[in-house]
């Protein structure tokens, strides 16, 4: 007994030994699912870099007096009781931004006494959070090499734009951002409400207006889309509600002016365009003209290509909405919710960042003046852009680096404008020749390979 005993124990002790050894510490596991993507810990050490770039911009690159001041004195005449956007001004004029610009520079106001130091602080932490959220957006595409991430990180205009100069460019494209990221996880309602707090902050937001809008009949029902352009809108009449309750046609003139007409002098893009012709409406309405045709083109024969077109896509919602309707009304209930789950189409990450960034880049190339505080409107797009054309890729670092060497140029001269526009339409061209990726994640074709 004592030896069968023994032997039963130390069988029992080699099977206890052989389990101990075939399954791995449960520790070990975490570790092997971080470096699963070689993009995360890239990502995560390029932060903590561009963190003390940061830093030693701060520390000790002097900082440019442009706007700041203006910025605090437009809050000034807010906190003191001002509700007339025609009385809220700046050393470089009126107040020309929406409500949610007012409430979140009043919150800096607070937090740094209107004082520099604080600020660019304050902006170098709005900095990292908004590399944070492009990094993420970034992995979870998968569409540019890990060691292209870097290329984020390499922008002395934007490290200028952010930290040196305080502009408010740089909190409406971090919404933005953030709104993007919500998109992707297919959080729309909210995503929605975060895009229109962006669009409080500066207009050029609306610039994504028209992609955004396709996505969602894409994803949602017609319902679904009305309900989020809704709470987009109620959040964007509760931000302005103070002005729009007191001096409503002031606030609407002053914050939404899409017809402003910008200082030649400081026209990075069409510099060498002749100032009499830069400033006339015919050169305004040309270039509205030329973006919604390339907006339209784009949408019919590249983001619908799959669905048949742009107008074959809109047909199909149309009808789907009258059957909606029709089994609403009918004595079908269950019919109904077959239907509206059944048309339900889930988009792919990549189909929501390409068509969203691919829409703005359409919009700055259409603009009539870009001044050198909007290189951060489409700046972080550029690496995902380049990656998907089909360029080789020295070439996409080669537009890369030209890019950012023409917004380095001051002032802006006709050369310098020129090339950025050659620069642009180049890279346009890479992404109207590529393949367009398909856009949902079910019901894919096991014969179609991603690009």
């Amino acid at each position: 007994m004592e030896i069968g005993g023994r032997r039963l124990k130390s069988r029992e002790t080699m099977a206890v030994k052989s389990v101990t050894k075939s399954s791995p510490p449960p520790r070990s596991r975490a570790i092997p699912f971080l470096f699963e993507n070689p993009k995360i810990p890239f990502a995560v050490a390029l932060l903590f870099a561009d963190a003390v770039l940061v830093f030693l911009i701060i520390a000790f690159v002097p900082y440019t007096k442009i706007d700041w001041d203006a910025y605090m004195s437009q809050v000034d005449g807010f906190l003191e009781g001002e509700r007339d956007y025609r009385n809220l001004k700046g050393d470089t004029g009126p107040l020309v931004y929406p409500a949610g610009f007012l409430y979140i520079y009043s919150a800096f106001h607070y937090f740094t006494s209107a004082q520099v130091y604080p600020a660019q602080i304050l902006f170098g932490v709005l900095y990292i959070i908004n590399l944070a959220i492009v990094l993420a957006i970034y992995v979870k595409t998968d569409v540019v090499p890990w060691w292209a991430l870097c290329l984020l990180s390499l922008s002395k205009r934007v490290h200028s734009i952010f930290v040196l100069r305080l502009f408010n460019d740089c909190v409406a494209i971090t919404l933005l951002h953030a709104a993007l990221l919500l998109l992707m996880h297919r959080r729309w309602n909210l995503g929605l409400i975060l895009f229109s707090g962006a669009v409080s902050v500066k207009m050029n937001v609306l610039l994504y207006a028209p992609s955004l809008l396709l996505l969602m009949l894409k994803a949602m029902d017609i319902g679904g889309v009305l309900l989020s352009l809704t709470g987009a809108a109620v959040a964007q009449i509760l931000l302005g509600l103070p002005f729009l309750v007191s001096h409503p046609v002031a606030y609407l003139s002053r914050a939404f002016n899409l017809g402003r007409v910008f200082i030649h002098f400081w026209s990075v893009n069409f510099k060498f365009i002749p100032e009499p012709v830069f400033v006339s409406k015919g050169f305004a309405i040309f270039l509205l003209a030329a973006h919604l045709i390339l907006l339209a083109v784009f949408a019919h024969y590249r983001w619908c290509k799959h669905e048949g077109g742009l107008c074959n896509f809109l047909r199909s919602r149309y009808v789907f909405m009258r059957l909606k309707l029709a089994l609403f009304f009918s004595s079908s209930p269950k019919n109904f919710g077959k239907s509206s789950s059944s048309s339900i189409k889930i988009l792919t990450e990549e189909h929501i960042v390409t068509t969203m960034f691919v829409g703005n880049f359409i919009g700055i190339i259409c603009a009539r003046s870009l001044h050198y505080q909007f290189y951060s409107w489409y700046f972080y797009s550029l690496p995902y852009l380049l990656w998907r054309t089909q360029y080789p890729t020295l070439l996409r670092l080669i537009l890369f680096v030209g890019v950012e060497l023409c917004w380095n140029i001051y002032p802006s001269n006709n050369l310098s404008s020129v090339l950025l526009l050659c620069l642009h339409l180049i890279i346009f061209w890479g992404l109207w020749s590529a393949p367009p990726e398909y856009p949902y994640a079910q019901s894919k074709p096991s014969s179609h390979k991603d690009k």
